[in-house]
Order: structure tokens, then C-alpha cells, then sequence
């Protein structure tokens, strides 16, 4: 476990006057490019990455909650929040080398992960290339264990089409969506929502949303899924699952398949969530965290060879 990490307790990296952080603001280069960043509290390192179209403040809920216990590190991924927005591939290949490098830049060996949407498949895809850094995995509606994805993500992968639409996807369609589908982001305040969508009109954000939309998706769903690759790896950390039940663009069933196909793997769900438990519903999910994470008695799991999810 991380608790017997020896980790800086000042890392080196740039503090920075950036209000909108939550917590202590932060930023490293890695690899060119500026990554914006920010932590709370101390104890076992606790890395957070949020999803596609978001950033680290997808977290400011139970990041406070979490600090009470763990080293909260919060990067905003490159192309999203106050990071830059370089041309770059934004496959999970790459991403997972940028946080790998990031953890390296403020001299973190090791930690936690906990990733939601796509960034519980960054995460993954972590344990894939970079398991010796992995002491558990949290993983919040991840992309990777299944097919099936909402129809607007769908959608924005159409080839042609898709490239065109993005821009007034994401000017536009965030609080266009707000508006329509309450179940999805009527939880958001109204000035996170504002601050979403002047996070999408930053040149490059179309770029990188289109680049890591149509890295795992395309016209017939999540075309790139971990599930199909957990044979390879020898030793798998400590995972458990926390899904809504009512998550309209990554169905609760993945979560059920990879429990249905594995021995030490936990699925936690809540009835009435959506995609974001880590907003709707706070308390609960920062406690359920807590709790899987200090387990002394947690197993490690183990995946059962199977079909993949979601076929």
C-alpha cells in the first residue's frame, strides 16, 4: 500500500496563483507540455483523474473529504482546464505516459489511482503499462469495461461529420444539454457550468476532445476496452467499481459484467445517479473510497477469461 511511500511533501513543481484551483495550485512541465495540477491534505498518495470535456474540479466535492485521510493530487489532463493544449495524439496510450511522467515530475513513485469516465479508462490503461506504480484501483463509471456509450458520443465520433460538428459541440452543446437533459448536469452549479464552457471555447479544446473521443469510440461504441486486455496483465492491484445506476453514457451493466467475470472485484451502485457520483452524490462516494482504500483485508483481483462486455 502507499502508506509506506516516502513521498515529498512539497513537490517540485511551481506553485501558482490560480483561483479557480481547488486546493493548493500546481504546475509541471512533462514532456513540454504545462500541466496544471493541485493537492490537499497528506498521508498515502491519491492521484483523481477526471473524464472527457471536465477537469479536476469534477473532484471539489470529495476532494476535501478524501484530504482527511490520503495526499489528494488533482492534474487537469492536457487539453482540458488550466493545462495546455498541445497537438497530440490523446490516445489512452499517451495519456497514461503524460500522467506517468507527471507523477514522476513531482516525485510521486507510487499511489492510488481513482478515475472517472475516461479517465477510469486512462487509469486502466496505467495498470496495463504501468502496474508497478498502482497500489489500488478506484474506478467511478470508467470507460473500458464495455460496448455500449451514449448516443451524443457516439455521434461526435461520425467520421466527417463529427470533426465539423465538434467545435459547436463543445461551444454550445454543453449548456445546450444542461438545459435538456436535467438527469445528466442539472446538478452543476451555475457557475461551474460557466466555467466548463470557457474551459471549451480555449483554442485546442475542440482538438483534444475530438482526438480523445475518437481514440476509443466510434460509430458502433467503445471500439478500445480494457476488459479485452486483462489477461496480460500478471498481478492486478486491489479494484473496485462505484457506478449510478441511472448513468445515461456508460450503462451500470459493464460494471456487472466485469464483477460477473472476476474474483476480488466490488461493485458499488447508487439507484438514483447518473455519470457523476462524484457530484450527485458526495458523501456517499467519498466514504465508499475511503473505505476501499483503507481495507487491510482487500484482495487483489483477478479476471476470469471471458467474452468481452457489452457484445
Amino acid at each position: 500500500m502507499a502508506g509506506g511511500l516516502n513521498v515529498p511533501a512539497v513537490p517540485p513543481a511551481a506553485a501558482l496563483a490560480m483561483p479557480d484551483m481547488v486546493g493548493e495550485a500546481r504546475e509541471a512541465s512533462v514532456e513540454g507540455i504545462a500541466v496544471a495540477w493541485s493537492e490537499l491534505g497528506s498521508g498515502p498518495a491519491l492521484v483523481l483523474l477526471h473524464g472527457i470535456h471536465d477537469s479536476h474540479r469534477t473532484w471539489r466535492r470529495i476532494a476535501p473529504v478524501l484530504a482527511q485521510w490520503f495526499r489528494v493530487l488533482m492534474p487537469d489532463l492536457p487539453g482540458h482546464g488550466l493545462s495546455s493544449r498541445p497537438d497530440a495524439p490523446y490516445t489512452l496510450t499517451w495519456y497514461s505516459r503524460i500522467v506517468s511522467a507527471w507523477m514522476d515530475a513531482i516525485g510521486v513513485a507510487t499511489a492510488h489511482l481513482c478515475g472517472h469516465s475516461l479517465g477510469g479508462g486512462i487509469a486502466q490503461w496505467m495498470v496495463l503499462q504501468e502496474r508497478h506504480r498502482i497500489d489500488r484501483l478506484a474506478l467511478v463509471s470508467p470507460g473500458g469495461l464495455g460496448r455500449e456509450v451514449g448516443l451524443g458520443m457516439k455521434y461526435a465520433a461520425i467520421p466527417y461529420i463529427g470533426p465539423a460538428l465538434t467545435p459547436l459541440v463543445v461551444r454550445w452543446g454543453f449548456p445546450l444539454t444542461r438545459w435538456l437533459a436535467p438527469r445528466t448536469f442539472g446538478f452543476m452549479e451555475r457557475d461551474e457550468a460557466a466555467r466548463l464552457v470557457a474551459d471549451f471555447r480555449v483554442p485546442g479544446t475542440d482538438r483534444a476532445f475530438r482526438r480523445s473521443l475518437e481514440s476509443v469510440i466510434n460509430l458502433r461504441g467503445q471500439h478500445v476496452r480494457t476488459s479485452d486486455r486483462a489477461g496480460e496483465i500478471e498481478a492486478l492491484p486491489p479494484i473496485a467499481l462505484f457506478w449510478g445506476e441511472k448513468d445515461p453514457i456508460l450503462p451500470v451493466r459493464h460494471g456487472r459484467a466485469a464483477v460477473r467475470g472476476s474474483t476480488g472485484i466490488t461493485l458499488t451502485t447508487y439507484p438514483s445517479c447518473g455519470h457523476f457520483p462524484q457530484l450527485e452524490i458526495p458523501a456517499k462516494l467519498a466514504r465508499d473510497i475511503r473505505e476501499f482504500l483503507l481495507d487491510p483485508q482487500r484482495p487483489v483481483a483477478c479476471i476470469t477469461p471471458r467474452r468481452p462486455a457489452g457484445r
